[in-house]
Parts: structure tokens; C-alpha cells; sequence
């Protein structure tokens, strides 16, 4: 299954930000917003929007709540707003549910592997990552976050990010990163990365 359920996420939520109000509330109208446009594409990748699948092409337009899918072999590249930029890897499925330019917003990652550099100066409303299995709370980052080896793992190259799975939380500093072996699994305590696992996750996005 490629998203959390519903009531997990509102717990989880609720466990990062204590106001109700973070994020606007998205109405009919503004189901068809622009999110971001496409940097790049190598190989197969579209937005599974009804009737039919749009095939992404660079420059083009992907939008708030559309279900961004890559093929085998294949790479995304998209910029969010002005300064967030993000790169899919193969057999990745990413939802974005909500982006404020600048500010900050919500991505669901329901398979495959993503690397997102944010702004220096971090989210001033916060980002939130959530997938099978893990929800990320992101400050102001560089980090890659998805399946590698045999489970799901998050590495950090700047900035900070919560990783909370499993009814646990842990967080990551610059060169940390944590492991889950399964969707429900605790993530493994930080620990600094060696540079051939680090390659091993960055070759998955690049």
C-alpha cells in the first residue's frame, strides 16, 4: 500500500505540530494548482491523472495532488517553488498534497527512493515526508529518504530531520542516517554513514 493510513497520519501529525492550522486547506478549486515544474527526465515518467496517464516531459507543469510515478531505469527531477528541488529514482510513486512557495508542505513517498534539498534558511511552516514507513519532520535539509538494501533508510547531508516509525522517534544530523527493516519496524539509533553506503543511496536518485 502506497499511503499511510488515515489515522496513523493524523496522529502522527499531531505529534510534530501542535497547531491545526500549519498548512491551508486545499478546497475543490484548487485541486489543479501548480506545484512545481520538471527539471529532468530520464526514461519513463508520468502523473497518473484520470482518465488517462500525462506523460512528464522537462519543463512541464506537475500539480498539487497528482500521483508522480517513475518506470524501471527511470529518474525525475522537479523544482518545488523557488528553491526546493527533488529527484525521484526508479519505480517511485510521490504525491504532493500540499506546498506553500517557501514555506513548506507535505509529500507522500509510496515507494522508490527520494533525494530533497530545501532552502538554507529551512521550512518556516514545517515539511512532512510521510511513507509505509516512516513520517519525517524536515528542517531546512539536503537528505535521501527510501528503499535501499532490503528495508527503508534516511540519510542526512544537511540540516536535520525526525524520522518517526514504529511508535519511536529519531533524529538526524549532518552525515547520520537510520534504517527500518519493515513497514511497523522501529528505525535503527543515528549513526554516521560510510561513504559506500552513502554512494550505494545517492546512485539510486542520480
Amino acid at each position: 500500500m502506497d499511503i499511510l493510513p488515515i489515522g496513523q497520519a493524523k496522529l502522527s501529525r499531531r505529534f510534530f505540530f501542535s497547531s491545526a492550522s500549519l498548512f491551508l486547506t486545499l478546497g475543490p478549486a484548487q485541486a489543479a494548482e501548480e506545484a512545481g515544474i520538471v527539471t529532468a527526465v530520464q526514461g519513463v515518467a508520468v502523473a497518473e491523472t484520470r482518465p488517462t496517464p500525462r506523460a512528464l516531459a522537462e519543463n512541464g507543469s506537475v500539480f498539487l495532488e497528482e500521483l508522480l510515478r517513475t518506470g524501471d531505469e527511470s529518474r525525475l527531477g522537479l523544482r518545488l517553488g523557488e528553491t526546493t528541488s527533488v529527484r525521484l529514482g526508479a519505480r517511485s510513486k510521490l504525491r504532493i498534497d500540499r506546498f506553500i512557495v517557501n514555506a513548506g508542505g507535505e509529500l507522500r513517498l509510496g515507494s522508490g527512493q527520494l533525494l530533497l534539498d530545501g532552502p538554507e534558511g529551512g521550512f518556516p511552516r514545517g515539511l512532512i515526508v510521510s511513507s509505509p514507513y516512516a513520517l519525517l519532520a524536515v528542517r531546512g535539509t539536503k537528505f535521501f529518504a527510501g528503499q535501499l538494501d532490503r528495508g527503508f533508510s534516511v540519510f542526512v547531508e544537511r540540516g536535520g530531520v525526525r524520522v518517526r516509525a514504529g511508535g519511536v522517534s529519531v533524529d538526524l544530523g549532518p552525515g547520520d542516517g537510520t534504517d527500518i527493516a519493515h513497514p511497523g519496524g522501529r528505525p535503527e539509533p543515528a549513526k554516521k554513514w560510510g561513504q559506500p553506503k552513502i554512494d550505494r543511496a545517492m546512485a539510486l536518485v542520480n
